[in-house]
């Protein structure tokens, strides 16, 4: 694998970028960029794929909240490619199947270029089932009158928008990254599930009953009316506590650490502490989780909508029978409170569909987190080092870069695995009892909890412009 590397360096890092500030960018700056890339990402999920028929299917239908795409828009992809191919990247990494050093020059390039072809190669791979499956289907009038009946040329025109919306989102994202504020990723969730958070609390609009969908008007109708809040409610009262608690609880462990004492090498008297979080390596592994579980279910879908059924049968984008229908999670009560409605299937299936969707994320959420450390720069090697760069050290301790890292260990491994655990576990009780909104308890919970960092990014932001001096230790030029 390294040789292949080696004579692929050239092309690697060849590939397209934006480009890098060569100096500090000011805070101010950063905000502007931030705002400005946001402004833009709200503007491309309003514009609609050219030539797609209103039958069209969504295929993400149920991950929308954690893609970050608007359904029909062309960013319809959203950040499901970049997230892919981080999976792959982090197994191939995790198991030293890839040896990079990340912490060199050449290194990041290598890795950087590689991350870009594979997202690149994961957006032509998820925007063709689309149009192959039949999913999105072209406009049979637009066909008629504009193409001359060449159904094919527009459903090839459909593709084409699809993929130039997954590169226009990679760009968005290295925009923020390098220039902004945070995330591209973590913005655009932060962006759609609000958006769908106010529309779930405020929506005026009915859709299946005489009252609006949002839960303060409908609240507010029921009572006005006189009508039965038993019958109309429903469990929009549980799914309003889940998303209070959800809030509360992730605001809590974000505050909550393990702080290592550290004590300036030159300027006696001078102290810090690094923290390690609960959350160490925050809520983005649990989007390679629920991501990875998202492109089994397509794979699945797209074969039974062509009739192989092997792995199992759809009812539209629900899965009913078969292997797919044990390994997708479950999103709120409808699905799993059998005693309430009858859901076609019996106690056993849904209580071992449930046993597996824990296994899964907690399992999963332990192993995607120290490969995330890992990859990101944050396990117990790549913070000694940056320690020592600092000219900090642990009391006591003598100054080697190899003492801080056996010190280390005692702490961010375990912090990291049972962080994942955690998140994992809180992950499925936010699903099973549902949140307000369109959007899973994975998507809320990953929402408060990226919130809630770059609200720490942008304070750390604002000290560094205050104390130019400290931008050394937060790893900032």
């Amino acid at each position: 694998m390294g040789a292949l590397l080696d004579r692929l360096e050239p092309v690697l890092a060849a590939m397209p970028a934006v480009k890098s500030p060569e100096g500090h960018v000011h805070f101010k700056n950063k905000l502007i960029w931030t705002a400005g890339i946001l402004i833009l990402y709200f503007v491309l999920s309003n514009i609609t794929i050219f030539g797609l028929a209103q039958s069209s299917q969504d295929l993400f239908l149920y991950w929308r909240a954690l893609l970050a795409g608007a359904s029909g828009s062309i960013i319809h992809l959203g950040i499901g490619p970049i997230v892919t191919a981080s999976i792959v990247l982090q197994l191939l990494k995790g198991a030293d199947i890839l040896h990079i050093d990340t912490s060199e020059t050449r290194g990041q390039v290598i890795y950087m270029g590689l991350q870009k072809v594979l997202i690149v190669v994961m957006i032509f791979v998820e925007a063709a089932p689309q149009i192959i499956g039949g999913f999105m289907k072209p406009d049979p009038t637009i066909v008629a009158n504009v193409f001359g009946g060449n159904a094919g040329l527009l459903a090839l025109i459909i593709f084409i928008q699809l993929v130039v919306g997954g590169i226009l989102i990679v760009f968005m994202d290295e925009v923020v990254t390098k220039w902004g504020i945070g995330s591209g990723v973590g913005l655009f969730i932060i962006a759609g599930i609000s958006q769908s958070l106010i529309n779930g609390f405020l929506n005026w609009a009915p859709v299946s009953d005489p009252y609006p969908v949002g839960f303060f008007p409908r609240l507010f109708a029921i009572g006005i009316s006189g009508g039965n809040y038993l019958q109309y409610f429903g469990t929009d009262v549980l799914a309003f506590v889940t998303t209070i608690a959800i809030f509360l609880v992730i605001v809590y462990v974000e505050s909550t650490r393990i702080e290592i004492p550290l004590a300036h090498a030159q300027v006696r008297g001078s102290r810090s502490r690094f923290p390690v979080k609960l959350i160490y390596a925050s809520v983005l592994p649990m989007i390679l989780v629920r991501v990875l579980q998202a492109n089994i279910q397509m794979i699945g879908l797209f074969l039974s909508n062509i009739g192989i059924t092997i792995l199992g049968k759809f009812d539209g984008q629900t899965p009913t029978s078969g292997l797919m229908y044990f390994l997708a999670p479950i999103n709120g009560p409808d699905q799993w409170m059998w005693w309430v409605t009858d859901l076609g299937h019996a106690p056993w299936e849904i209580l071992l569909r449930m046993g597996i969707d824990t296994v899964v994320m907690v399992v999963g959420g332990a192993l995607f987190a120290l490969f995330w450390i890992k990859t990101a720069g944050l396990d117990s090697k790549d913070v000694a080092r940056q320690i020592q760069s600092s000219q900090m050290s642990i009391p006591g301790f003598r100054r080697n870069p190899q003492v801080l890292e056996k010190y280390l260990d005692r702490y961010i491994p375990r912090v990291t695995v049972i962080g994942g655990v955690f998140i994992g576990i809180l992950s499925v009780v936010a699903n099973l009892f549902g949140v307000i909104g369109a959007v899973s308890g994975t998507g809320l919970l990953l929402t408060v909890s990226i919130t809630y960092r770059l609200y720490e990014e942008i304070a750390s932001q604002q000290i560094m412009e205050m104390y130019p001096f400290m931008r050394g230790f937060f790893g900032k030029d």
